[in-house]
């Protein structure tokens, strides 16, 4: 009797013991997790004040207005106007989601609902596989393709422009709109389409008026990583968007964007001269853009849930 009261109390011991240490375990790894979120909160506010304040620096010889409401850039001259290179950004990034974004959800629909399982298995590494793809790929069979079909299509001068650019990141973005939608909608209770189609709503009401409104907050999820990838995409734009510093007038203008232009001039600028100071204001102005974006999205999809 004596024996087993004492092996009891080992195998308590033993026991206790090993709760303590897995609570010491746990306590690790959420100081782990914090000390990271942590660390990557000082990287990134750290990038953000290096560029802010780098590229403020440019009002000290440039005036806000000419930066930001002037058309001319010529740094040779002195003319610091980035209102073509900022109207350039947002009218492309905007038109490939107009583009990407409808295609991408009727795909996810489509994969999630739609397909049979063979299929699904063969689609949904494809997509994943044209993440892989360099943008630089994306935009040398825009140039070689895309753009003379333009040109001879309608017609143009050279067939660069906005709606070149925009064609080929809609492209590009399709699969992070085709991704995280498609788990959305899987995420979707099916009691939930039981229930619309038990009431006598077709196939297509239960998806418009319950799966889709239900799957809002994973699609405008992917919405806004479509966009922030579409706004910060250099080399694609750069190749077919015109490098041409001047406001859009039409999608066949060639213009450029803060993007484009960064990296076409950023060879030639010395650091804390003026012209490379208006460059990093130019990156800075990106950042705000893709915020400002996200954060409108993001109200939008709040109010529409």
């Amino acid at each position: 009797m004596e024996r087993a009261v004492t092996v009891s109390r080992m195998d308590g011991k033993q026991s206790g013991g090993g709760h303590e240490r897995r609570l010491f375990y746990d306590k690790c790894g959420r100081y782990l997790f914090i000390a990271s979120a942590f660390l990557m909160t000082i990287i990134i506010f750290s990038i953000i004040f290096f560029v802010g304040r780098q590229g403020l620096m440019t009002f000290a010889e440039v005036s806000p207005l000419e930066f930001f409401f002037g058309a001319q850039w010529d740094p040779t001259l002195g003319k610091f106007g980035a209102l073509s290179f900022i109207i350039g950004s947002v009218a492309t990034t905007l038109l490939s989601v107009v583009i990407g974004a409808p295609l991408g959800l009727l795909g996810a629909i489509f994969l999630a609902k739609v397909a049979p399982v063979w299929l699904k298995n063969i689609m949904r590494p494809a997509t994943d596989l044209y993440v892989a793809i360099p943008s630089v790929v994306y935009g040398y069979i825009g140039l070689m393709i895309l753009v003379p079909f333009l040109r001879s299509t309608f017609g143009t001068t050279t067939g660069f422009g906005v709606l070149a650019a925009s064609l080929v990141l809609a492209v590009m973005i399709l699969p992070t709109i085709l991704s995280i939608s498609t788990d959305a909608l899987n995420a979707v209770p099916r009691p939930l389409e039981e229930a619309s189609l038990a009431l006598g709503a077709t196939w297509w009401q239960t998806m418009v008026h319950v799966i889709v409104p239900a799957a809002a907050p994973g699609i405008l999820t992917a919405i806004v990583l479509a966009m922030a990838r579409a706004v910060g995409e250099t080399m694609a734009v750069q190749m077919l968007i015109g490098n041409t510093p001047q406001i859009i007038t039409s999608l066949f203008t060639p213009t450029a964007t803060l993007t484009s232009n960064i990296v076409v001039e950023m060879g030639n600028t010395p650091f804390g001269s003026v012209w490379g100071n208006a460059l990093f204001l130019m990156a800075f102005v990106l950042l705000l853009i893709s915020l400002g974006m996200i954060l409108l999205i993001r109200r939008f999809g709040q109010r529409r849930v």
